[in-house]
Order: structure tokens, then C-alpha cells, then sequence
């Protein structure tokens, strides 16, 4: 009998419905926030943590009086992600999907542009802050 009700059960289940990962659940913008600079200062050289705590610093600093829920869930969600490509040090080398850079206004593309040079010019100065 057990074996008739699973056979069922695979048999009606969709491949989208199995394959899905399980939602995750948001963070709050606060513990979210604390959880990113941690990831910082556990898994990136200082160099490169002083130039991404300012860039989440700023960033949140920037989206504090955001009143659109569906923005506020897109930026929770992708500070998210972040937070969990930088704890599995899957972010090395990693390339923007081309749909989300089809979705980028051109605000977010010049700042994204200004992050590359700001790193380019970083890593010409071999880490050192002068400029």
C-alpha cells in the first residue's frame, strides 16, 4: 500500500515543483545589514573590506526611507544573495546575469561602472588608499 500512494505521489509531482529550491526567508534590513559586515570582515582581504563596507554603508545609508515594498524586497533580496556568495566564497570571478543587467537603470550602471574603476584604480595602487 505504501508503495502504491509514492508512486502516485511521483507520479503527479511536476519537475519544476521538485526542482525548486525552498524561498528563503528576508532578513530585516538591521540584522541583514550586521550580517553582510561580518561576511566582510571574515572573508575579505582589508583591502577590498574597506571598499565594500563603504559601498554597503552607503548603499543602505541611500535606501533608508524607501517606502515601495516590491523595492524593498528586491534590495533585501539581492543584499541577501550577496551575503550568501560572499560567506561561500562563490563571488570570486562571478559575472552579472545578463538579465539583471538588463533591468539596471542607467543610474545603476554608472554606479556599478564607478565600482569597476574604483577597483581598477585600487588594484593599480597595489591595495594602498593613496591616490
Amino acid at each position: 500500500m505504501f508503495r502504491r500512494s509514492v508512486a502516485r505521489l511521483a507520479s503527479t509531482a511536476s519537475p519544476s515543483a521538485t526542482m525548486k529550491p525552498a524561498p528563503m526567508a528576508l532578513l530585516p534590513p538591521i540584522p541583514l545589514y550586521r550580517r553582510l559586515l561580518r561576511a566582510h570582515r571574515k572573508h575579505l582581504p582589508p583591502d577590498m573590506r574597506i571598499l565594500g563596507d563603504e559601498y554597503i554603508k552607503a548603499e543602505f545609508r541611500a535606501h533608508r526611507k524607501v517606502d515601495n515594498p516590491m523595492h524593498l524586497i528586491g534590495f533585501l533580496t539581492e543584499w541577501q544573495l550577496y551575503a550568501q556568495k560572499i560567506e561561500g566564497n562563490s563571488w570570486a570571478g562571478e559575472k552579472i546575469e545578463e538579465g539583471k543587467l538588463q533591468k539596471m537603470s542607467e543610474e545603476q550602471i554608472h554606479q556599478l561602472y564607478e565600482l569597476m574603476q574604483a577597483i581598477q584604480h585600487h588594484h593599480k595602487n597595489g591595495g594602498s588608499d593613496s591616490s
